[in-house]
């Protein structure tokens, strides 16, 4: 259990470190939501 919360606090640190702010972050899952939706409507 402690190796799980381990990961996941990584994995959200590096994902904050990535887009530098919570608002970078927001526009980064927006961007991916728009190349799903693209690649469905194909």
């Amino acid at each position: 259990m402690k190796i799980l919360i381990t990961l996941m606090c990584i994995t959200g640190f590096a994902l904050l470190a990535g887009c530098n702010t919570v608002k970078g972050m927001g526009q980064d899952l927006q961007k991916a939501g728009e190349k799903i939706e693209s690649s469905v409507k194909k």
